[in-house]
């Protein structure tokens, strides 16, 4: 006959094995994921890369690019007029007169070609500098449905969604630039999607750049009514996408 057990062990027993049911990972609770913040080196970089951005944007008030464009002459023109473009849309200066400035200098024949390659300098310099000093800092601030779905459509749709980007006439080209670089688009797509994107708006201000001394000739008047209707297009784009109030 087996001597009766004390009541304490039972009762230690049963916690026991209400503890094992309490850490049975069958019934653990699902953890919610933290808000990652930036790191701090992250951050720098963030803040090397605005005050980059801020330095080549006030550069601008002492020296003027026309002048550095007019006065380049000999094997040195062409490098010169393409860093001058590729520095000038870094730097915030509106393409628009960055094209108009290469016809007056080279002509349309010259001038597209140059243009759309000063184009892709800059596109590509802004995308590295906005990839390695800012993406870090930028990406898990990537929240919300919008945000998340333009962030999709560049990672998984990258060409095409920078061409269109680049052929929509009112697109700030230097934010297009940060926005694909903070973005997981791949650098080859953007670039290419770029370079065929700006062709139709570089051409256009190009050859209006390089006819305006005669206003009255069919060159200008045909890339001037071009220009007139990206403008309208760009306007009638941005006013049907303007947020309606319900009700």
């Amino acid at each position: 006959m087996s001597a009766p057990q004390p009541i304490g062990a039972s009762t230690s027993a049963s916690d026991a094995s209400d503890a094992t049911d309490a850490t049975d990972p069958a019934v653990e609770p699902i953890p919610i994921p933290p808000l990652h913040r930036p790191h701090r080196r992250a951050l720098l970089r963030l803040g090397a890369l605005l005050v980059l951005l801020a330095a080549a944007a006030a550069s601008l008030l002492l020296w003027d690019p026309s002048a550095v464009l007019s006065a380049a002459s000999g094997p040195w023109r062409i490098p010169v007029a393409l860093s001058v473009y590729a520095f000038g849309s870094v730097a915030f200066l509106p393409r628009p007169a960055l094209n108009a400035g290469m016809g007056v200098l080279f002509g349309s024949l010259w001038g597209v070609p140059l243009a759309v390659a000063g184009s892709a300098v800059g596109a590509a310099a802004a995308f590295a500098l906005g990839r390695w000093l800012g993406r870090e800092a930028l990406r898990p601030l990537v929240r919300g449905k919008v945000l998340t779905e333009i962030d999709r459509r560049l990672s998984e749709q990258g060409f095409r969604s920078v061409l269109l980007v680049r052929l929509f006439p009112g697109a700030p080209f230097q934010a297009g630039n940060l926005a694909c670089a903070f973005s997981g688009v791949r650098f080859w797509p953007y670039l290419a999607g770029t370079v065929l994107g700006v062709v139709p708006t570089t051409t256009a201000y190009v050859v209006a750049g390089a006819s305006a001394s005669s206003p009255t000739s069919p060159a200008f008047l045909v890339s001037a009514a071009v220009i007139a209707a990206m403008c309208v297009f760009s306007a009638v784009s941005l006013w049907r996408a303007r947020p309606r109030r319900s009700g």
